[in-house]
């Protein structure tokens, strides 16, 4: 991983620098695997994340606060309890392990002065953060582990702290240059980069890949064939990265060429070539919220979305299997003219037909040249009373696809706006969109009403953007909003924006006394396909009108409108001019 030991040890001096001395004057715990220390001091201080993700374990500075949950966990209360006005007094590492403890300077129930130490381990999926007293025991643990899950090291309450199995690997600040190459010498043959890793402790494979390259010139070269000079230039290259951990490294993010973050390091990287972008940061801290900030973001409200997305995946799943079924009767009932057909030559003949027969061939005079028609009939009943059965099946076929084609039409609007829930969905940024949804689908019945009678919090407010000849653009973030935003925000004469047949947000650029300009419409227009299913497309089709010809038909759910007057735009969504445009 590319938070390696090294990685951390320049964490470690930002720290010092940023918050030793600095007293907890808050602790947050927004989501189950991420701890959040807001430090105050004069002069010093921050907002600390330590997260255990087992994708994105770490801990640094941040300036993106992710949004808490409404009652704090346990973890977090206890946290509250040991640590809230304590001092950070020293942060410590084990050599180039990734494990970091930070002292705390607090004082328990009976005045007394202790010490309590927070540990940060970060190992992958086995990352922790642990709470531990003065006597080097175990408080509590972000996650436990106990015995059933592993019986060579456990992280219990009451059991004394131990550190995680150390690596028999070589400490680059500690061992000569030379002594690396003779643990190279003592292995077996592998690629150099490969070597490193497995030698050297604290180093990730971009580091060991880095200095592997730049020892070879570019070249693959294997741990035994290693030349005389490449051997002096791995020995400089080797000194170099010591150095560079010693006296503070180069916070470096590399890019793909579209722009997505996909590997950092405290080093300068070169390996990629013209393949990646390399960007270099003011600080460790803010290159770790640029890598990490969004896609936590995304994985947190996944996490806790989860259920919502369940529920409305299984409730479509099972109306399109409803809908499958209604269709395939309303087929059979298309054939309905054929029984009216049958009773209607039975009535004509039943001087012809006698009880207990069990078909009759009669001449179809609804047909050129009346061919035969043969009729099935129950031997059980007269004449008559079969033609009345047929005449009776008629009227019920008849009946029911009237009434299948009413309830496909409402499954269909009820598909419709399931997928608008989806994408509402989808795009919710935080807890408190996400309670909007949750109301929404209570009241219409998709959710039990929650029992919590506390207050709920206010709902938010419509997305704000700027055009860049400054209209003002309203993007509604759910149903409800968009019902809100178009019915009663907006004025009649302000534009309403919306991508056809396609689930999206209710977009209203404001005319506050003026006519729209081309460079509005086309960035309003952009806004709305930004916000919809087809963000990721080219040439989405939005219909715009005025607000006074959009109208909601009555009983129709939320966010659900009818409109007519409209032209059609097309246009590209582009997620970095739609950013641009937010009002902050």
């Amino acid at each position: 991983m590319a938070f390696d030991g090294a990685f951390l040890s320049q964490i470690k001096k930002e720290i010092e620098q940023q918050a030793l001395g600095a007293k907890v004057d808050k602790v947050h715990q927004p989501s189950r695997e991420e701890i959040v220390l807001v430090l105050r001091g004069k002069g010093t201080g921050g907002k600390l994340m330590l997260s255990a993700r087992a994708n994105s374990p770490r801990i640094h500075f941040t300036a993106v606060l992710p949004e808490n949950p409404p009652a704090p966990p346990m973890f977090c209360m206890l946290l509250r309890k040991r640590l809230t006005s304590g001092k950070l007094t020293a942060i410590r590492q084990p050599g180039l392990e990734r494990v970091l403890l930070l002292d705390f300077a607090c004082i328990n129930e009976l005045g007394e002065a202790v010490t309590n130490t927070l540990a940060i381990e970060i190992m992958g999926r086995y990352s922790n953060i642990i709470l531990i007293d003065e006597q080097g025991t175990i408080v509590d643990a972000l996650r436990r582990v106990n015995a059933e899950m592993t019986s060579e090291r456990l992280v219990l309450p009451g059991m004394a702290y131990q550190l995680p199995p150390a690596q028999n690997k070589k400490n680059i600040l500690e061992t000569s240059p030379q002594e690396i190459l003779s643990g190279l010498d003592s292995m077996k043959n592998m690629p150099l980069a490969k070597g490193l890793l497995a030698v050297l402790q604290g180093l990730s494979p971009i580091v060991c890949r880095e200095i592997a390259q730049q020892a070879c010139r570019g070249q693959d070269v294997m741990t035994q064939e290693l030349s005389p000079e490449q051997r002096e230039r791995l020995v400089f290259f080797l000194r170099r990265a010591a150095g560079m951990i010693e006296d503070g490294g180069q916070p470096v993010m590399v890019s793909d060429l579209n722009g997505r973050p996909f590997d950092f390091s405290f080093l300068p990287i070169s390996q990629y070539g013209t393949g990646a972008v390399t960007s270099v940061f003011p600080s460790f801290s803010e290159l770790l919220d640029a890598f990490y900030a969004r896609r936590d973001q995304l994985e947190r409200m996944r996490t806790k979305s989860h259920d919502l997305l369940q529920l409305l995946a299984n409730t479509t799943d099972k109306l399109s299997r409803k809908v499958n079924a209604q269709r395939e009767e309303l087929a059979r009932c298309a054939k309905r003219e054929e029984l009216r057909v049958c009773a209607d030559l039975l009535n004509a003949n039943l001087y012809r037909l006698e009880k207990g027969m069990p078909f009759a061939d009669l001449e179809d005079f609804y047909q050129e040249g009346s061919p035969l028609r043969r009729i099935r009939l129950d031997p059980a009943l007269s004449p008559s009373q079969n033609a009345q059965k047929y005449y009776k099946d008629y009227r019920r076929a008849q009946t029911a696809e009237r009434m299948l084609t009413q309830q496909i039409e409402q499954a269909g609007a009820e598909l419709a706006y399931l997928d608008t829930v989806f994408d509402a969905l989808s795009r919710a940024e935080s807890e408190r969109e996400l309670g909007e949804i949750r109301q929404e689908l209570a009241e219409q019945g998709y959710l039990r009403r929650s029992g919590d009678k506390r207050r709920l919090p206010a709902a938010l407010g419509p997305l704000q953007f700027t055009t860049t000849d400054g209209f003002t653009v309203l993007v509604g973030r759910n149903n409800r909003q968009n019902d809100q935003l178009t019915l009663r925000t907006a004025g009649n004469n302000d534009i309403w924006f919306h991508t056809k047949n396609i689930p999206g947000s209710h977009t209203i650029l404001l005319m506050q006394n003026r006519q729209p300009t081309d460079t509005a419409l086309h960035e309003a227009a952009m806004l709305a396909a930004f916000h919809s299913k087809a963000a990721d497309s080219a040439q989405v089709p939005v219909d715009w009108t005025q607000v006074r010809y959009v109208h909601k038909p009555q009983g129709a759910k939320p966010g659900m409108v009818i409109y007519d007057h409209y032209q059609t735009i097309y246009v590209t969504p582009d997620e970095e001019i739609c950013r641009k445009l937010k009002k902050i």
